[in-house]
Formats: structure tokens, sequence, C-alpha cells
């Protein structure tokens, strides 16, 4: 007669248990929705079990800050990044254009999910076809929207998505706003009551240096397991213009802005205004190289 097992058959069809990823995450609903994409892509493409840590940033709390005279290195990133240092979080999420040039010590950007559409959207007020007051936080936007519409005004809006529309839409504390249209498909916002949409090509709006790239911050030692599965042409494209911030020494509050499409740079910078070039895939494979000499060609001294 054959001997019993020694496993009961509820034990040998016990599956094993998934490893858990622990994702450090903002807690806006932007950042929250990105983070769900990444949990997603990682849980199939690593069959892990993503945890969310969420975590509020200085930038977050301080919601009254100008966030151009504080300076904006960091004040997203830093909490999260932490998180990693700690052994708290595996992977920190991050919109990619709120990444500094200069990463902490110890850690990397892995890689990005597919990068979405770059560009920023004109939010404009039902009934204004010229703004004469456009709030808006950002430098970089400020001085380009400055060349379309050169008899604005400015001011500063802070908050979240829907909060920004609202102030614009129902609030009226300006005629419009500038909002990445990433961040809109993301929070499945394709309009908004009292506003309307117009979205502005990079001949017009240069986008900050990784936009619509969601960037998946580690440890270094965890960058390789983690980049194997991300999207390699974002990576490339990405990587490029994170050298030009490098670089320069740029921060997201810094009027300079770098987009690199297939075959073509798009740069914006305060004192030489808005130029295109053509790039070759050796000059994108190169991008220290190349972000060096192409900001010579510009005129600046690196």
């Amino acid at each position: 007669m054959a001997s019993a097992s020694f496993y009961s058959s509820s034990q040998l069809l016990a599956p094993f248990p998934v490893p858990k990823l622990i994702l450090a995450t903002r807690q806006s609903p932007l950042a929250l929705a990105q983070t769900g994409q990444v949990a997603e892509h990682l849980r199939a493409a690593l069959g892990v079990e993503p945890e969310l840590r969420r975590i509020v940033t200085t930038g977050d709390q301080r919601v009254e800050w100008s966030l151009e005279k504080q300076g904006g290195k960091g004040l997203f990133t830093k909490e999260l990044e932490e998180a990693l240092l700690r052994g708290e979080a595996d992977v920190a999420v991050h919109s990619c254009k709120d990444l500094p040039g200069e990463l902490p010590a110890g850690l990397a950007v892995a890689g990005y999910l597919p990068r979405e559409d770059p560009r920023d959207i004109l939010v404009l007020r039902d009934g204004v076809e010229t703004p004469a007051v456009i709030a808006t936080s950002s430098p970089r936007r400020r001085l380009q929207l400055a060349m379309l519409f050169p008899d604005a005004t400015f001011t500063e809006i802070r908050g979240n998505v829907d909060t920004r529309l609202r102030k614009i839409g129902q609030d009226h504390v300006a005629d419009a706003t500038v909002l990445a249209a990433a961040g809109l498909r993301r929070l499945g916002i394709g309009g908004w009551q009292g506003v309307s949409f117009h979205a502005l090509g990079c001949e017009h709006m240069v986008p900050a240096v990784g936009q619509a790239a969601i960037a998946l911050q580690t440890r270094v030692a965890d960058v390789e397991r983690i980049r194997s599965v991300l999207d390699h042409r974002t990576f490339r494209a990405v990587t490029l213009e994170r050298a030009f911030q490098a670089a320069l020494g740029g921060g997201c509050q810094t009027a300079f802005a770098a987009h690199v499409t297939a075959d073509t740079l798009w740069f914006y910078h305060h004192e030489i205004g808005l130029r295109s070039l053509p790039l070759s895939d050796a000059e994108i494979d190169a991008p220290e190289a190349t972000a060096r000499t192409l900001l010579r060609h510009f005129g600046f001294a690196v």
C-alpha cells in the first residue's frame, strides 16, 4: 500500500505568496491616478503585489507658498526619496517634471511608463478670446505665454487640477491658466464647465523637462530589475532632456524647457527664446555630450 503523503492536498495546491512592492506616492488625485497606472503595470510585468504608501510632501503642505519665491527643487519629491533611503518604500512614483536635475546619492531613475501627450493646454474662460490676466506659477509657462499674449498680466495659482479649473471657470480669478494635457487625460477630464481647452504645440510652448512622463525612482541596486520592464523610447528622450537640466542646473521653477521627439530638440530659455534643432539617433544616445555641445551652440558656458 502506498504510504500517506506528508502534505495535505490543500498544502500541495497552495500558491506561493506574491512578493509585495511598496510604491511611495503623493496624495493628490493626479499622483494617485499615476501611481495606479504604475501599480497595474508592475503587477503584470513583474508578478508583484504593489502596495501604496501615501506621503504628504512639503509642496503639498505649504499651499500658501509661492513656488517661484521659495524655489521648486525637491518640494514635491524630497519626502518620497527619504522613504526610499530609509527602506520604507521600494519605488517612488513622480511626475518627472517635478524631479530636480540632481538626485540624492544612492537613488536613480529606473525609467518611465510610455509618455503621454506632452503638450500644455491653454484653459480659457468662456467668452474670452485674448486673455488679459493669466494665472500660472511657472516662469517657463509665463515667459512663453508672454510671447503669445504680450499685453497679458500674470498672477500665481496653486492647487490640484480641479481646483485650478474651478478658479478659472467658476470663480473667475483670471481669464486663463495652463495645464498639462497628460494630467487632464489621466484624470479623465475632457472638458470643464465655463472654460475651453486649447492645445499648445511645441512651436508655441516648449513643455517642461520630462513633462507627461511618469518616473519610477528606486535605490541604485534595484534599477536594472525595474528598468527592464519600462519604456525604452521614453527613457532615451527624457534622459537627454534631463541632461540639459543638469548641465544648466535648472529646477522646476527655472524659465527653461527642453523636449525631445524622435528626431527634434525643442528648447526654450529666457536668454535666447524658443529654438528647435534636428537630432540624430547617435545624439539622443549620447545625452551628456549632446547637451553640452548644443548648449555651447546656443551660447551657454558649460
